[in-house]
């Protein structure tokens, strides 16, 4: 039974402390949170639901006040991907969602090419991050893995499985497409779009099987401009206090009081700086040159991006801890400060260890969650345009 899980879950030989705390603190955290009832757990009430609204052909992105608050801001094929927890009773649908999510990131995780000391820190690092995402019931664990197999199929030539991952998570929450950058790691790029191609035809229609196919399309067309709504939603969030617009953008205006300054003044440069390491080709099959852009894409889809929440941030942060692994065994005192940051601001703040006060009045009023992120994201660019990597790190393999 033992060697059954451990193929399953990947120990190396027994479950070490990280292993221990990563299932155990959401599997009790989710408990509790079942225990309360239906009030407390409301995203998985509007996930289940994206089922049977397309099952019934019911509108996905309207309010249904009787059956939950908010409303559903993810793509029709997100359906499938929540339907065999629909068909469960709340209580263990919720816990095996929390755990699926628990899981896969783990897995992917240990599916990097780094020490299996490096895989530790960055479970460890990202711990209380996935615990934060995972209470609230989040898809955003999911979404990392995602991202994450995305870069390791490429790597290992299983470009149809990257291609299904990049597709999957597109059509769940727009930040899958990111994959598609590692495509540079490929010398198989046309196979890699033919893949693209095939499932993107495939998963796009996938939910019509369980619906009518112009409830699909007109859900497909419905999801778009509701995007735009939460979109400019979002960018005024300022106003209240809002938890959303946590992003290097959110920060700035918030700081500066310049709130009608276009985002298009972030987007742009970001995504500019993003594409400049494109054309550093020797550095291409460097290990560590491709962790540390793996890093880059996973801060950087999460702090130049409008929709960014506190929950959204485990992506973030593993992009952080996986950039932290390359660097640490020669890490100057900054790097190290540089970790207490996100440790403080962006992983602690909303929780109940932190200050309410300074929460409130500090870290939500000026989007200081991002700050850490943000600052971490512009030395990995610097490093990826400039620095050496003539020799891979200690922890990369």
């Amino acid at each position: 039974m033992w060697k059954s899980l451990n193929k399953i879950v990947h120990f190396e030989s027994k479950p070490n402390f990280v292993t221990i705390l990563w299932f155990l603190i959401p599997f009790v955290a989710v408990l509790i949170l079942i225990s309360k009832g239906n009030s407390h757990i409301n995203n998985y009430l509007i996930f289940k639901n994206v089922f049977w609204h397309t099952v019934n052909q019911q509108n996905l992105y309207s309010f249904y006040s009787t059956e939950y608050f908010d409303k559903n801001h993810y793509g029709p094929f997100f359906s499938l991907i929540i339907a065999p927890f629909a068909l469960l009773p709340n209580f263990l649908g919720v816990a095996l969602w929390a755990m699926l999510n628990a899981w896969i990131l783990f897995y992917a995780v240990h599916q990097l090419p780094l020490s299996s000391k490096a895989k530790h820190t960055i479970l460890l690092i990202s711990l209380v991050e996935n615990i934060t995402s995972i209470q609230n019931l989040q898809f955003n664990p999911m979404l990392c893995s995602w991202i994450i197999l995305t870069f390791v199929f490429i790597r290992k030539g299983k470009l149809g499985l990257a291609a299904m991952f990049i597709v999957a998570g597109t059509l769940v929450k727009l930040y899958g497409i990111v994959g598609i950058t590692f495509i540079i790691f490929s010398n198989e790029y046309k196979k890699l779009i033919i893949y693209l191609i095939g499932w993107a035809v495939l998963l796009f229609c996938l939910p019509m099987l369980i619906s009518a196919p112009e409830f699909v399309l007109q859900s497909y067309v419905d999801w778009y401009q509701v995007l735009i709504e939460k979109n400019i939603e979002n960018v005024s969030s300022y106003q209240n206090m809002g938890m959303t617009d946590i992003s290097a953008m959110g920060f700035v205006k918030r700081v500066s009081g310049w709130h009608e300054l276009s985002n298009l003044y972030f987007i742009l440069p970001a995504g500019i700086l993003m594409l400049l390491p494109f054309f550093r080709f020797s550095k291409w099959k460097q290990t560590s040159y491709q962790l540390s852009y793996l890093a880059q894409v996973l801060i950087g889809v999460v702090i130049f991006s409008t929709s960014a929440e506190s929950p959204t941030y485990v992506i973030a942060v593993v992009g952080f801890s996986i950039w932290y692994v390359l660097v640490n065994p020669k890490a100057d005192h900054w790097m190290f400060y540089l970790l207490l940051l996100v440790l403080i601001l962006t992983v602690f703040s909303p929780t109940d260890l932190f200050p309410r006060y300074i929460r409130k009045e500090y870290v939500i009023r000026y989007a200081l969650k991002a700050l850490p992120c943000f600052m971490a994201w512009l030395v990995i660019t610097f490093q990826l345009l400039f620095s050496n990597f003539s020799t891979n790190s200690a922890h990369a393999n």
